[in-house]
C-alpha cells in the first residue's frame, strides 16, 4: 500500500449517539405534523383561503421533493454528520421564522426552509450504516423511523394544547427549540465520517428547474383557482411557464453525467407502472388528508362540526397510527399477495370509502373510520410498490428507483391537498364565506374517482404484461 493511501476506520457509535438521532427525528416528525390538525386555525388566523392555507403544508413537501434525492450525494461528498448539521441549521432557521411569523408569506418561507428536514433521516442511516456492524445498523434504524413516526403522532396531539393555551406560534418554537439542542448533542456525540470522492458533482441545474417547476406549479394552481379566478391571457402564462421549467428539467436530467433523478428509470415498463400508480394513489390521500381537517374544523352551526385543534388532533389520530402500521404492513403483503393486488384491494376500498363519505358525514365517528381506512389503504398500496420495485430492479439501481417512487409520493399528496382547497375555494357560500356542504361532497366523490383511476392503469398494464 502506497504511504499517501490510508483506510478510514470506523469509530463505532454507542447508545447515546442512537438515542441522539433518535431524539432528532421524533423532533422533526413532531414540527412536521403540526401543521396538519391546526390548518383551520391558521387559515382564520392568517385569514387566508384553503387553497392558500393548502400552501402551508405543500411548501414544506416541495422541498423535501427537491430535498430527497441529493440528500444522500451531499453526505457522500461532504460527509454525512456535516450535511447533517447543515440542514439542521436551515430547518432551525425555519422553525424560528414560522414562530415568529406575522403572516402567511412569511410563514411559508419558514415552512420552505424547514422542509430540508426530509432528508435528515436518509443522512441518519447513512451515519448509522458507516458505523455500526450491517445487523445492529438496522436495529438502530428501526429505532429512528420509529421514533420519527411517533414524533408525527406527538405533533398532532400537542399543537392544539400549545395552540390554544399559548398561540399558534409555539407549536413551530418548541419542537425547532429540541432539534437545536438534540443537534448539538449530535454534533458532541457522532463521530465524523470523511467524504467520499466522486467524478461526478451534485446537479444543481437540476435541483433548480425541478424547485421552479414545482413552484410555479402549485402558486399558478392558487391563483388560478382563488376567487374571481385570472383572466385566460395569464392562465396560459403560467402555464407556458410550468411546462417551459419542465421541459428544461427533463433536458438537464437527460444530459447530466449525474443526474439527480435518473429518467431512464421510467422506460422500464415496471418502474413507469410504479410511477404512475403511486402518483394516482397520494394525489387521492392528498386530498383526504386537507378534506377531513377542514369539516372537523367549520362551525357547528351548520354542517361542520366546530372542531378545535385539539379536538382535530386527537380525531385525526388513529388514522395516523394507521398510516405508520400500514408501513411494514405494505411489505409483508407485498410479498405475500404481489404489489399488484394489494393496489387493487386498497383502490377499492378508498374508492368505497370516499363515495359512501360524500352522503354520511354527519357524525365526527364518520370522518375518523374514513381516515383510518384511506390512510391503511393508501399507505399499504403505496408501500407495497416501493417494496416491488426495490426488489425488482438491479441492486445497483436500488437507491435511484426508491427515491424517485418517494418525490413522486410527496408531489402526489401536495397535488392532492391543493386540488381539495380549489374545490373548497370553488364552491363557497356567498353570504358566510365558507364552503358549502356540497363543496365537501364533490371533494370526497372526486378524491374516491381519483382513486378509482388505479384500477384502470392495472387493467392497461395487465393487458401489457400478457402481450
Amino acid at each position: 500500500m502506497a504511504a499517501s493511501e490510508t483506510v478510514f476506520s470506523p469509530v463505532r457509535i454507542g447508545r447515546w449517539s442512537i438515542g441522539a438521532l433518535g431524539i432528532l427525528a421524533l423532533s422533526l416528525g413532531t414540527l412536521q405534523s403540526v401543521v396538519e390538525p391546526a390548518l383551520p386555525l391558521l387559515q382564520r388566523e392568517l385569514d387566508v383561503s384553503p387553497s392558500e392555507g393548502a400552501l402551508i403544508g405543500n411548501t414544506l413537501l416541495i422541498t423535501g421533493a427537491v430535498v430527497t434525492p441529493v440528500a444522500g450525494k451531499l453526505g457522500d461528498r461532504f460527509g454525512g454528520k456535516r450535511v447533517l448539521v447543515w440542514l439542521m441549521a436551515v430547518v432551525s432557521a425555519g422553525g424560528l421564522l414560522a414562530s415568529l411569523a406575522p403572516n402567511l408569506p412569511v410563514l411559508l418561507l419558514g415552512q420552505v426552509l424547514q422542509g430540508v428536514m426530509v432528508g435528515a433521516l436518509p443522512l441518519s442511516f447513512i451515519l448509522v450504516r458507516k458505523h455500526l456492524p450491517a445487523r445492529e445498523s438496522q436495529v438502530a434504524i428501526g429505532v429512528v423511523v420509529a421514533l420519527f413516526t411517533g414524533g408525527g403522532m406527538a405533533g398532532m396531539l400537542f399543537a392544539g394544547p400549545l395552540a390554544e393555551t399559548l398561540s399558534w406560534h409555539w407549536m413551530f418554537a418548541l419542537p425547532t427549540i429540541l432539534i437545536i439542542a438534540t443537534t448539538l448533542v449530535v454534533m458532541w456525540l457522532m463521530p465524523h465520517d470523511p467524504p467520499i470522492r466522486t467524478d461526478h458533482g451534485i446537479d444543481w441545474p437540476g435541483v433548480v428547474l425541478l424547485s421552479g417547476t414545482l413552484l410555479a406549479f402549485m402558486l399558478g394552481l392558487v391563483t388560478v383557482t382563488r376567487e374571481g379566478g385570472l383572466p385566460p391571457l395569464a392562465v396560459g402564462a403560467i402555464a407556458v411557464v410550468v411546462i417551459a421549467l419542465a421541459s428544461g428539467w427533463v433536458a438537464v436530467e437527460r444530459r447530466a453525467a449525474s443526474p439527480m433523478v435518473d429518467l431512464r428509470m421510467l422506460a422500464r415498463p415496471a418502474m413507469r407502472n410504479a410511477f404512475v400508480l403511486t402518483f394516482v394513489i397520494t394525489t387521492s390521500s392528498g386530498m383526504v388528508v386537507f378534506l377531513l381537517p377542514q369539516l372537523f374544523g367549520l362551525s357547528a352551526d351548520g354542517y361542520g362540526f366546530g372542531a378545535d385543534t385539539t379536538d382535530i388532533g386527537l380525531l385525526l389520530l388513529p388514522g395516523a397510527i394507521a398510516g405508520a402500521l400500514s408501513d411494514s404492513v405494505g411489505g409483508i403483503a407485498a410479498r405475500r399477495f404481489g404489489p399488484r393486488l394489494v393496489v387493487v384491494l386498497g383502490t377499492v376500498v378508498t374508492t368505497a370509502t370516499m363515495i359512501a363519505l360524500a352522503s354520511l358525514h354527519s357524525a365526527e365517528w364518520q370522518l375518523s373510520l374514513a381516515k383510518v381506512l384511506t390512510a391503511l389503504a393508501a399507505g399499504v398500496a403505496t408501500t407495497a410498490l416501493l417494496a416491488g420495485i426495490a426488489t425488482a430492479v438491479d441492486a445497483k439501481d436500488t437507491g435511484i428507483a426508491t427515491s424517485l417512487l418517494v418525490v413522486t409520493r410527496v408531489i402526489g399528496v401536495a397535488l392532492g391537498a391543493q386540488l381539495g382547497a380549489a374545490i373548497l375555494d370553488a364552491r363557497t357560500d356567498s353570504l358566510t364565506g365558507l364552503p358549502t356542504e356540497s363543496a365537501f361532497a364533490t371533494g370526497f366523490v372526486v378524491a374516491g374517482l381519483v382513486a378509482a383511476l388505479s384500477l384502470i392503469v392495472v387493467r392497461i398494464t395487465s393487458k401489457e404484461a400478457h402481450a
